[in-house]
């Protein structure tokens, strides 16, 4: 941690037109109220959400419509008082045009221009005065996620286990024809300074630093006054030169501080925690104010654009309700595209069904003049522009050469997961190639890749877990065979020895009585069946009592003799006496119920 003044030149980076006279005149203002506002429940690069309404429920503004059940997931509120019509998937804010599950909510007439705030937060303007834990929990239950980057829930950096020293405060907005950020510290200025104090508390922090481009003199002096009126030493502000892109959060760390993040790894492990100040200001409203995040600043520009400036818009509002509000239309023929975000790093729409998001910064509108198509890319030159241009001090070029050539291990090697996306080298390539989606291409390609590795490690784990088991069953039951052989083999030893052509006493005497339970059971049960007739009854009973004096005769012959049989044939003799008691039986019942003569 240091105070001193001292600044660090960034690596690389470029001088793009910055086009911010269009939008940064005016003063904030709030658009209407659309008809209706897609909501999905994925507002962030984290989880989705879970709906807590249904179809058919009437909502209020700023009521809870979706809950994160995951640590990364955001919660989202209604921005609208009327009807939950649906919950289905919409087109997301997206370069592919994917559809995610949304939220559908449709006005209530009776608040056709404007509606009043139905939040459980409760207003806390001793906020100073309340425990981490409160502050941490408001912040995750008002929604709040970066509104500057990524767009992952806020409460997630405050939750971390490294101990944290100075909070940087981006203030930089450095990409071209942006405004929202300065708009906002110029009239907002000191809710944003609040909001970093309630920050300084959660992190435990010593110091904040106040980082701001030099070309919005109007923010700093608004900042610089507001700092001055709280009177907190741990305020620091900082000026810096306006380049791109200043405004990375890693580059923003070393030019304020001239230290490094190492490659991998996020500045929390140098002990730095970045906030946006849009981030910071909505912090504010909802510690403050209970206000959950339900509209956000937004930059509408581009030639396109006949009022140019900074909006405040409800989050789900659609593209092209926005554009009728600013009296356009899809239909424009001078519109060239809708693009999302900044010319460096944004995106171009699939169409304008798209919603709001809590990560729409700008909506750009350039004319075909202004901003026509891109020109067909020439081969490289081997110029290097690209390579002085990076920020992160990586080999365009080469990379380049991994990306055509699909080579994702020697790209993963050349270090293509440090690229930010800034988009400088597409900048000042003179062969007009596209280096960034070249790079970005490659990143889902690695990721897949990635994900099919462990798809197939997993696949070949549990198939080597059933060849273990399937192996462990036939060598248990090739156990249990030996066991089998032995035994049948002493039998066979022991019959040698004796000469005795009957099996082993208790052998045989086991699978007598097993025998003799089988057909006692069978018998008992054919005694009961309605069907049987008189005759076959009489007939058991019959086979019975001659297999009993059989048996006798048997038994008789071997006792003369002394005879090993002995014991067995008594025992048989036993069950077959309690059979035909079984067959008896069942004759005299069956005589009793049908009256049949004997």
């Amino acid at each position: 941690m240091s105070r001193s003044d001292k600044l660090w030149s960034l690596v690389g980076g470029v001088h793009p037109p910055e086009n911010k006279g269009q939008s940064n005149r005016q003063p904030l203002q709030h658009l209407p109220l659309s008809e209706t506002v897609v909501l999905p429940l994925q507002q962030s690069n984290g989880i989705p959400a879970e709906p807590t309404v249904a179809v058919g429920d009437f909502v209020v503004t700023g009521q809870l419509i979706a809950i994160g059940k995951h640590p990364i997931a955001t919660r989202l509120h209604a921005t609208l008082t009327g009807e939950v019509i649906a919950i289905e998937d919409h087109v997301f804010a997206h370069p592919s045009g994917i559809s995610v599950p949304s939220i559908i909510i449709k006005r209530s007439d009776l608040h056709a221009s404007t509606d009043t705030h139905d939040s459980s937060l409760e207003p806390w303007y001793n906020w100073e005065q309340l425990p981490v834990d409160a502050l941490l929990m408001r912040i995750e239950a008002a929604g709040i996620s970066g509104l500057g980057g990524a767009g992952f829930p806020t409460h997630i950096k405050y939750l971390g286990q490294r101990p944290i020293h100075t909070l940087i405060v981006n203030g930089i907005e450095c990409e071209p024809y942006i405004t929202a950020d300065d708009r906002l510290m110029r009239e907002h200025a000191a809710e944003i300074i609040t909001g970093i104090q309630i920050a300084l508390r959660m992190l435990s922090a010593q110091e904040a630093i106040v980082g701001i481009e030099d070309n919005k003199p109007e923010a700093i002096s608004a900042i610089r006054t507001a700092i001055t009126a709280v009177n907190d030493a741990r305020l620091v502000l900082k000026v810096i030169p306006t380049r791109y892109p200043s405004g990375g959060e890693k580059q923003l760390l070393y030019i304020l501080t001239g230290e490094e993040v190492p490659s991998g790894d996020i500045p929390a492990s140098l002990g730095y925690v970045i906030q946006n100040v849009g981030t910071l200001f909505a912090m504010q409203q909802a510690v403050q104010l209970g206000q959950p995040l339900i509209e956000r600043v937004v930059t509408l520009t581009g030639d396109a654009v006949a009022a140019p400036g900074n909006y405040w818009i409800r989050i789900g509002t659609p593209i092209d309700a926005v554009l009728e509000m600013v009296g356009l239309t899809t239909q424009d023929t001078d519109i060239q595209r809708i693009i999302m975000g900044g010319p460096m790093m944004g995106f171009t729409l699939p169409n304008a069904q798209v919603p709001v998001s809590k990560t729409t910064n700008c909506l750009l509108i350039p004319t075909k003049q202004e901003m026509p198509d891109n020109p067909e890319a020439d081969p490289c030159i081997r110029c290097g522009l690209c390579e002085q241009a990076c920020p992160v001090s990586l080999l365009p070029q080469k990379l380049y050469w991994n990306a055509i050539n699909r080579e994702w291990d020697q790209a993963q090697l050349n270090s293509i997961q440090d690229c930010i996306e800034c988009g400088a080298c597409s900048w000042v390539c003179p062969s007009s190639i596209p280096l960034v989606q070249h790079y970005r291409f490659t990143k889902a390609e690695i990721k897949r890749e990635a994900v099919e590795t462990v798809k197939a490690n997993q696949s070949r784990i549990r198939f080597e877990n059933r060849q273990l088991r399937l192996e462990k069953e036939v060598a248990e039951k090739e156990i249990k065979r030996q066991a089998r052989a032995a035994q049948a083999a002493q039998a066979q030893s022991v019959k040698a020895q004796t000469g005795d052509t009957q099996l082993d006493t208790s052998a045989k005497d086991a699978i007598l009585a097993s025998v003799a339970r089988a057909k006692a059971k069978k018998n008992s049960q054919v005694a009961v069946e309605p069907k049987d007739s008189l005759e076959s009854l009489q007939g058991a009973v019959t086979v019975a009592l001659q297999a009993v004096e059989k048996t006798k005769v048997k038994l008789a012959a071997a006792q003369a003799g002394g005879l090993p049989s002995v014991t067995a044939l008594t025992t048989a003799l036993e069950k077959l006496e309690k059979r035909a008691q079984v067959a008896e039986v069942a004759l005299a019942t069956y005589i009793e119920k049908t009256g049949d003569p004997s």
